[in-house]
């Protein structure tokens, strides 16, 4: 969500046409603003009879350069002084984190998305000087990204704590951590989350080297609730050609473990500008949903762009004409996938499938049953039954789920397949028959323990 799309009636057309969760960007924006946009968001998400998922996605150690009194124009070669708080004239550079204490001399560091590339000659009195490798024009704010740089598990800024407590109080499903390095740095978020009586769902933004190792990529995936291939940032840390290889990594840990997957960045770059996507660019939506991404996520395309509604429009019908025509592959699954939760799901995606039902329904209190029936991927809609308004909110961004809240009821999942099917032809016609997940124990997470085989006449 961005200025293109600040009001009411563009979320509530959004929402109409295919998003299933909307992106604060905490980067920028008034938390009033946010009071009002939240707002908007679940009063549309009512009127449509939709569970919307709302992420906050902190800013994070984004490190920017400060206010510029004009663009500055630097050449290879050049030598600049880029100082914490500091004014700009000459070639002194305001920036607005104080580098000294984090990097050091001979590392890389990139500005502007890494459009103007410096090595690091000399560190001293919360300045840090650099020699241009690469020259571009510096503008006010642009980014700084320093990919062999230890920030020390020092990514939650004092900003982002403040949000953090805003968030906690507002509607907020998902919290996305920004600059994640290691799984440390999700276990610390989530315990800030636990003291504060949180909810929220906790997104790991994989956009920095340390975090794509083999195994700390591994580690972070089983730590976090949801991971996000961040390819923008990342790009410029590890290098634009590593960038597929890790997508795929993303997405196969998150389906061996059970997470929710998010590919991110440039995916509709074109429609910025223009109302049609490119052929590279269907091919790129295409392939995350080949690959078994959960969601999908527009950036620019609806918070900058001319053509946000039609961007959503492109973006769903690629994926619905690809996931039709091109069943996700299945994965091997991990071994220690033996619990009653996981053969359950194993075996409703197996029976599911066979017998050619309709639909695949859930009855979730915690949304770990969907969660885990979504990991198989099966080639059938998942829908999920809860009487949780967080926990719908959270499915809705779950791979091939659509999520309905409900009042407590122990035949609520059968009695809502019913209903669509005879009110909304939901299944389309003729006779139907759905596999039914539910436990014995109605409302009680962690008490799926029944599947049943139902024909809804």
């Amino acid at each position: 969500m961005g200025p293109a799309t600040n009001s009411y009636e563009q979320i509530e057309e959004l929402i109409a046409n295919g998003a299933n969760g909307i992106r604060l960007n905490f980067s920028h924006g008034s938390h009033s603003e946010r009071d009002t946009q939240i707002k908007w968001i679940r009063d549309a998400s009512s009127k449509l009879g939709k569970p919307v998922a709302i992420l906050q996605d902190l800013q994070g150690p984004k490190i920017r350069l400060g206010n510029l009194q004009h663009d500055v124009e630097v050449n290879t070669g050049d030598e600049l002084l880029l100082q914490y708080q500091g004014t700009h004239h000459d070639n002194v550079i305001p920036i607005q984190y104080n580098l000294v204490d984090k990097v050091q001399v001979g590392q890389p560091l990139f500005i502007f998305d890494g459009k103007i590339r410096t090595k690091v000659l000399e560190v001293f009195d919360q300045t840090v000087k650099v020699r241009v490798e690469a020259g571009g024009t510096l503008m006010s704010r642009k980014g700084l990204n320093l990919p062999d740089t230890d920030f020390g598990g020092d990514i939650l800024t004092d900003k982002d704590m403040d949000d953090i407590d805003y968030g906690i109080h507002q509607d907020i499903d998902y919290v996305a951590l920004s600059f994640v390095q290691k799984a440390e740095d999700i276990s610390g978020l989530r315990e800030i989350l636990k003291t504060k009586g949180s909810t929220a769902k906790i997104i790991a933004k994989i956009e920095t080297k340390s975090a794509i190792e083999d195994t700390e990529l591994e580690r972070i995936i089983k730590e976090c609730d949801g991971v996000m291939a961040a390819r923008g940032d990342l790009a410029v840390e590890a290098g634009a050609e590593v960038v597929p290889i890790v997508q795929r990594k993303i997405i196969g840990l998150a389906r061996t473990y059970g997470k929710l997957s998010i590919v991110a960045t440039q995916m509709m770059a074109s429609m910025v500008d223009n109302p049609e996507p490119t052929r590279a660019e269907v091919s790129d939506v295409a392939l995350a949903a080949i690959l078994g991404a959960d969601t999908v996520m527009l950036s620019d395309e609806t918070a900058n762009g001319d053509y946000p509604i039609e961007a959503t429009q492109a973006m769903k019908k690629v994926i619905k004409y690809t996931q039709e025509q091109m069943p996700v592959t299945p994965v091997f699954y991990r071994d220690d996938a033996r619990g009653k939760k996981d053969a359950i799901s194993a075996a409703a995606v197996t029976l599911a499938q066979q017998l050619e039902v309709s639909a695949i329904i859930a009855q979730t209190k915690s949304g770990a049953t969907a969660a885990s029936i979504a990991a198989h991927r099966p080639s059938l809609p998942i829908i999920s039954v809860t009487t949780v308004p967080r926990v719908a909110q959270q499915l809705a961004l779950l791979y091939a789920n659509k999520s309905f809240l409900v009042q407590d009821d122990s035949e609520a999942g059968l009695h809502l397949a019913q209903k669509l099917n005879e009110d909304r032809n939901y299944f389309g016609e003729g006779e139907h028959t759905i596999v039914l997940v539910s436990g014995q124990q109605v409302g009680v997470s962690g008490g799926t323990d029944t599947i049943q085989v139902r024909n809804l006449g």
